[in-house]
């Protein structure tokens, strides 16, 4: 009992340096995918330059403070608080002269011993969850309901979050945009891939590794002059021809006519103007619809006082005619008989 109790209390020592570590922002690391799964992983020599940078750390491990580095990483892997990885892709791609320093997908290495030369090692606990984390899951769904209710929000309000968005908005396109143009102009210029915030386009990376100012080094050869001048000559074309056939002073203010009313529509919107509008249209509907009976009826006794009067001109026309039938055959009566 004894013996499983220090086993029990030296686990937790371990458990408690290994998360230490990994919370700790002076070790390097990346993610990447292992089987399926999005894992956070660090190099061997990284971890062995950090030991050496941090020695204080080996106090949490109390009796096994002593131990050294290689050591203390094949007890974390022993207790499965590591894995041990290597890239999948293990030949040099096209275009380049080595191999990725920190590739994007990983798999197990057969043996799960130390090592700092090419070596990847992923951790395998769950890390615990900030406070700040917990607390925007929370403000998710807060957010979610506040962007639904966005059209009954006061017109000031409305305002501050349409001009918000909008600055964001601008902000985000003109970072790309501005980020593109350096990258070709000094492509072209110096025949250099230079990228700054390489990772800001990243579909997998970590909030710190989002926001990255500096380029990565350029691995790749060098372009030829060939194609430099060939996009060069096609940036000039395009720069041309998107001023020739750029939009006059008359377009640009029908559209901006257009797109104020449809901004206008949007914000001057509220729930009692809906409703007002609503009675109102029930209203319209509601005298047209009696005026539309009111017509019927009034063609329906049209209809009725008319009738009798043709039917009397109808009675005096027969009448007539019976007359003029009679006078015309008595006169031929008369002719026969002289």
């Amino acid at each position: 009992m004894r013996s499983w109790g220090k086993q029990a209390a030296k686990k937790d020592v371990f458990q408690l340096f290994a998360e230490k570590v990994r919370d700790h922002k002076d070790l390097v690391s990346r993610w990447a995918v292992l089987q399926e799964t999005r894992v956070e992983y660090f190099r061997g020599k990284d971890f062995v330059s950090f030991m050496k940078n941090h020695p204080e750390l080996k106090e949490i491990l109390e009796s096994n403070k002593n131990l050294e580095t290689e050591d203390i990483a094949n007890s974390l892997l022993q207790k499965n608080l590591l894995v041990r990885c290597d890239r999948v892709v293990k030949t040099v791609r096209p275009g380049k002269k080595k191999l990725s320093t920190w590739p994007a997908h990983l798999e197990i290495f057969p043996e799960q011993v130390f090592s700092e030369n090419d070596a990847f090692f992923a951790w395998t606990f769950v890390k615990r969850r900030p406070l700040w984390q917990t607390l925007l899951s929370f403000f998710w769904p807060v957010l979610t309901l506040a962007i639904c209710l966005f059209p009954v929000y006061p017109h000031r309000c409305k305002l501050l979050i349409l001009y918000s968005c909008a600055g964001v908005l601008l902000l985000i396109l003109s970072l790309l945009f501005l980020r593109a143009a350096i990258f070709g102009a000094i492509w072209i210029i110096l025949g250099k891939r230079v990228w700054f915030f390489p990772n800001i386009l990243a579909e997998e990376a970590t909030l710190r590794e989002l926001f990255r100012f500096w380029p990565k080094k350029d691995e790749e050869e060098r372009p030829k002059w060939t194609a430099r001048l060939f996009y060069a000559i096609v940036a000039v074309l395009v720069i041309l021809l998107l001023r020739h056939h750029a939009p006059d002073e008359a377009a640009r203010a029908r559209y901006q006519k257009r797109m104020s009313n449809i901004i206008d529509d949007v914000l001057e919107w509220s729930p009692s103007l809906a409703l007002s509008g609503m009675m109102e249209k029930q209203t319209v509907v509601n005298a047209t619809e009696n005026s539309t009976n009111f017509s019927d009826e009034g063609s329906k006794a049209t209809a009725e006082t008319v009738t009798p009067a043709e039917e009397t001109l109808s009675f005096e026309e027969t009448d007539q005619n019976d007359e003029t039938l009679s006078f015309e055959e008595t006169d031929q009566h008369q002719d026969d008989t002289v």
